[in-house]
């Protein structure tokens, strides 16, 4: 089980932070991604990390802004949002995907690539 929280209403220019806790799975043994959709459009991916947590991967829209990072001691992933604009605007999902044990780096972008899925928290950034 994944559980998205932390989102809520921030100015334009503000930051928050995303937690995404975990239940019921090996967390050190899975990728981790945030996805998000805003009203009206599709599913975007934002970021991922590495299951060690040593690689990071983020959308073009969101990099420089965002950090993605993980406490596999808490089976947590977080997720940093600065600079936010109302394009940022979105219910924010985290996502999990198993992998190999050797794939120690591995990031995908993927959706289709997840296992797991939480329940979003929504994010809303006025101008």
């Amino acid at each position: 089980q994944l559980q998205a929280s932390g989102g809520g209403l921030v100015q334009a220019g503000g930051s928050l932070t995303l937690s995404c806790s975990t239940s019921g799975l090996t967390f050190s043994g899975y990728c981790m991604g945030w996805f998000r959709q805003a009203p009206g459009k599709d599913r975007e991916y934002v970021g991922g990390i590495s299951k060690n947590g040593r690689k990071t991967y983020y959308a073009d829209s969101v990099k420089g802004r965002f950090t993605i990072s993980r406490d596999n001691a808490k089976s947590t992933v977080y997720l940093q949002l600065s600079s936010l604009n109302p394009e940022d605007t979105a219910v924010y999902t985290c996502a999990a995907d198993r992998v190999y044990s050797s794939m120690y780096d591995y990031v995908t972008s993927r959706a289709s690539d997840y296992d797991y899925w939480g329940q979003g928290t929504l994010v809303t950034v006025s101008s």
